[in-house]
C-alpha cells in the first residue's frame, strides 16, 4: 500500500462515525479554509500552525481540499509569515528529509492578508482570497467549508464576529459551513463572560462556536470516560462511600516569564483553576452520559456545575511567590494570586461530604498536572499499615503521562512487612513508538468534523462563572490577601494545613518514579 492510499484509508476511518457531529448531513469532504486570525502572534506561532501542520503530515489535511490563510494587523508578506512560523514546526527530533518536504509542502499552502479587525476592508480582501482558493477548487459556491480560527485578545472577538459575519460567511447552504474557535479566557466573571456570550450568540448558532479548552484535549482527561464507564472495578467505588477526597493539581517550576502584565490581569485562578482544572473535576465527577454525544456528555456536566455549593472563604488558600512584584509590568501593590487551593463541595447523592481539592501555583518545586483519587483507610486495619498512606488512583496528564494505582503490599524477605507501591501504566513504556498528539491537534481536527465533546457550551461557562465569581470579586477588591511563598517550594505552609483539614493524608516515603525504557 502507498502513502497516498494509506492517508485516503486512514481518514476514512477516522472520520466514519457520526455521532458528535452538529449534523450528519454537513459536508466532510471538499474545499476547506482554515483562517488564523492573530497570525503573527505567539499563540498561532506556537501552537495553532504546529497544529495544523501535525494534522497535514498524518494525511488528516489534504493539500487536495485545503487552504491556510494568515490575518493580522502586520503587514507582511506570505513568506515572511512563513519564515517567522518555520522555526516552530522544526526540531531535532523531525528534522528528516521526509519531514522537509512536508514542511515546504505545508509551508506554500499558507497564505497572508494583512488588515484591521474592526473594518470592512481587510476582511473583504480576506474573502476575496477565500472565494478564489475555492473557484480554484471547483468548489460549488455554498459547499464549501471555512473555520475561522480565533488566536486573539478577547477583547477583538465582538468586531472579529461582526466582520466575519457581514463579510466572510458561507454564501449559501449547499452543506458547507462556517465555524469559529474561541480561545480562553472567556471574559473575567460571569457578568463580562455573559456579555461576550451574548455578543458573539448574536451572530453565530451555537452549533457554529468551538470554545477551546485545551486541556479536553490531552490524552489522559480524553481517557477519562473510558477508564470510568468501560472498566467495571470502577463502578462500586467511584463515590463518596469509599472515595475520601479527590486532588485536581497543576505545577509549574517557573514564574510568569515575561508575562507578569497579562498574568497580572487574570491571576492564578481564572487562569487555570475556574476553566482547565474544573472541566476535569466535572470528567471527574460527572454521571454516565445517555451516549457518547457531545449534547449528552455535555448535559451531564453542566448538572455536576449545578451542584457546586458556594465557594467558603475558610476553604481558599492564595498565594503570592516572592519576587512576583520586581516585574516592572506587575503593580507594585499587586493582590493578583500566583498560586491557589480551593476545596469544592458537590451536593449531590454521589459526592455528598467529598471534598474536591483544586491546586494550582507558578513558581513550584516542581512541574505536573495530574489526578489523584484518594480513598478511604481500610476498616481494622490488622497489619498496622494505616501510617504509610492510603489507597490512591492518579492520573498523571504531564508530563511523563501515566495511570497508576497505589496498593499496600508485602515487602518481600521473611518477615511480615508492609511497604507502598503501585499498580502502572506509563504511557512511554507501554505505548513504545507511539506518539501521543498534542491537544490543539486533536481539538481542531474536532471542530473540522463538528464534533463539540471537547468544546465548552455557554450554559457550562455560565456554571462556571456563577461558581467562581464571587470568590473573585472578594480578591480583586483586597478582601482576601494572598500569602508569600519562596520560589521552588510547595507553596503557602497554609495549603498543607487546608488539605489536612481537608482529610487528605500524605503518604510520607514513597515517591512514584516513571519507569524508564
Amino acid at each position: 500500500m502507498d502513502s497516498g492510499q494509506w492517508t485516503v484509508e486512514k481518514r476514512s476511518s477516522l472520520g466514519s462515525e457520526s455521532f458528535g457531529r452538529e449534523d450528519a448531513n454537513v459536508l466532510e469532504t471538499g474545499c476547506l479554509s482554515i483562517i488564523v486570525l492573530g497570525a503573527s502572534g505567539d499563540l498561532a506561532k506556537k501552537k495553532t500552525f504546529p497544529a495544523l501542520f501535525n494534522l497535514y503530515r498524518q494525511g488528516f489535511l489534504q493539500e487536495s481540499e485545503v487552504h491556510i490563510f494568515g490575518y493580522a494587523r502586520t503587514k507582511i508578506s506570505d513568506d515572511e509569515l512563513r519564515n517567522r512560523i518555520r522555526g516552530y514546526l522544526v526540531n531535532d527530533k523531525t528534522a528528516s528529509l521526509e519531514h522537509s518536504e512536508s514542511l515546504s509542502k505545508f509551508l506554500q499552502l499558507i497564505k497572508y492578508v494583512s488588515g484591521s479587525y474592526d473594518t470592512d476592508e481587510g476582511f473583504q480582501l480576506l474573502d476575496k482570497e477565500i472565494s478564489k482558493h475555492e473557484v480554484s477548487k471547483n468548489s460549488v459556491e455554498g459547499s464549501s467549508r471555512r473555520l475561522f480560527y480565533f488566536a486573539l485578545p478577547p477583547s477583538v472577538y465582538p468586531s472579529v464576529s461582526r466582520m466575519i459575519k457581514k463579510c466572510c460567511m458561507n454564501k449559501s447552504d449547499l452543506g458547507g459551513w462556517t465555524r469559529i474557535v474561541v480561545e480562553k479566557p472567556f471574559g473575567k466573571d460571569l457578568e463580562s463572560a455573559e456579555h461576550l456570550s451574548s455578543q458573539i450568540g448574536e451572530l453565530f448558532d451555537e452549533a457554529q462556536i468551538y470554545r477551546i479548552d485545551h486541556y479536553l484535549g490531552k490524552e489522559l482527561v480524553q481517557n477519562l470516560l473510558v477508564l470510568r464507564f468501560a472498566n467495571r472495578f470502577f463502578l462500586p467505588l467511584w463515590n463518596r462511600d469509599n472515595i475520601d477526597n479527590v486532588q485536581i493539581v497543576f505545577r509549574e517550576d517557573f514564574g510568569t516569564e515575561g508575562r507578569g502584565g497579562y498574568f497580572d490581569e487574570y491571576g492564578i485562578i481564572r487562569d487555570i483553576i475556574q476553566n482547565h482544572l474544573l472541566q476535569v473535576l466535572c470528567l471527574v465527577a460527572m454521571e454516565k452520559p445517555v451516549s457518547l454525544k457531545p449534547e449528552h456528555i455535555r448535559d451531564e456536566k453542566v448538572k455536576v456545575l449545578q451542584s457546586v455549593l458556594p465557594i467558603k472563604d475558610e476553604e481558599v488558600v492564595l498565594g503570592q511567590y516572592e519576587g512576583y512584584r520586581d516585574d516592572p509590568t506587575v503593580p507594585d501593590n499587586s493582590n493578583t494570586p500566583t498560586f491557589a487551593t480551593v476545596i469544592l463541595r458537590i451536593h449531590n447523592e454521589r459526592w455528598e461530604g467529598v471534598p474536591f481539592i483544586l491546586k494550582a501555583g507558578k513558581a513550584l518545586g516542581s512541574r505536573k498536572a495530574e489526578i489523584r483519587v484518594q480513598f478511604k483507610d481500610v476498616p481494622g486495619d490488622i497489619f498496622k499499615c494505616k501510617k504509610q498512606g492510603r489507597n490512591e488512583f492518579v492520573i498523571r496528564l504531564q508530563p511523563s503521562e501515566a495511570m497508576y494505582m497505589k496498593l499496600t503490599v508485602k515487602q518481600p524477605g521473611l518477615e511480615m512487612r508492609t511497604a507502598q507501591s503501585e499498580l502502572d501504566l506509563s504511557y512511554r513504556q507501554r505505548y513504545q513508538g507511539v506518539t501521543i498528539p498534542e491537544a490543539y491537534e486533536r481539538l481542531i481536527l474536532d471542530t473540522i468534523r463538528g464534533d463539540q465533546q471537547h468544546f465548552v457550551r455557554r450554559d457550562e461557562l455560565k456554571a462556571a462563572w456563577e461558581i467562581f465569581t464571587p470568590l473573585l470579586h472578594r480578591i480583586d477588591n483586597g478582601k482576601m490577601k494572598p500569602n508569600s511563598y519562596q520560589p521552588g517550594s510547595r507553596g503557602p505552609a497554609e495549603a498543607d494545613e487546608l488539605l489536612s483539614k481537608a482529610g487528605y493524608v500524605q503518604t510520607h516515603g514513597y515517591i512514584w518514579i516513571p519507569p524508564t525504557l
